[in-house]
């Protein structure tokens, strides 16, 4: 039988804050940038021949408009765009998987639907230049059967960035030549 004494009390405190206190970032790990962060910048970053912010982020509203997204928030004075899209996150091997576990007696849970979220933000590019730098970040919260959060992450796969910066390099030529 376990008995409560000063000395166990104090190892219970010891153990109390090793494990509140142990695990705690110091603030520079928490600024510290992983190695991957630049590559992803670049990749999500495109650089335009026009200062007219206002009109990229038009053109990237009609862009993702036209993708099927719901223009959630737009501030043209800051430059920020953010969009939404709710999809099935059904995939044929989640499916399989889940069949045969579930033929095995072991439920497992279905990814459902997912909310793809895209924020783009524009910015001048220096003082002489006449250039806009225009970045999009994708990210989406992938759901369960019970509507429960399963994931949320971002999605780095280099063909949708550069699938949506072609997309929008044609709609900004197309814009400006008044196509």
């Amino acid at each position: 039988m376990f008995r409560f004494s000063q000395r166990n009390g104090t190892v219970l405190l010891a153990l109390a804050f090793f494990l509140l206190f142990g695990c705690v970032a110091t603030p520079e790990q928490i600024l510290t940038l992983k190695p991957e962060s630049l590559e992803q910048r670049q990749l999500q970053t495109r650089r335009f021949d026009t200062r007219d912010e206002i009109k990229i982020l038009a053109v990237c509203a009609s862009l993702l408009q036209d993708l099927g997204f719901k223009i959630e928030e737009s501030e043209s004075k800051l430059g920020v765009l953010v969009a939404s899209k709710m999809r099935s996150a059904y995939e044929g091997q989640q499916v399989a998987t889940a069949v045969v576990m579930g033929l095995l007696g072991v439920p497992l849970p279905m990814h459902t639907e997912q909310l793809m979220k895209v924020v783009v933000a524009t910015r001048p590019i220096g003082e002489g230049d006449k250039s806009c730098a225009v970045r999009v970040t994708i990210h989406r919260t992938v759901y369960d059967e019970q509507r429960r959060v399963a994931k949320v992450e971002e999605l780095t796969d280099p063909k949708m960035y550069q699938t949506f910066f072609e997309k929008l390099s044609q709609a900004l030529f197309l814009e400006a030549h008044e196509i």
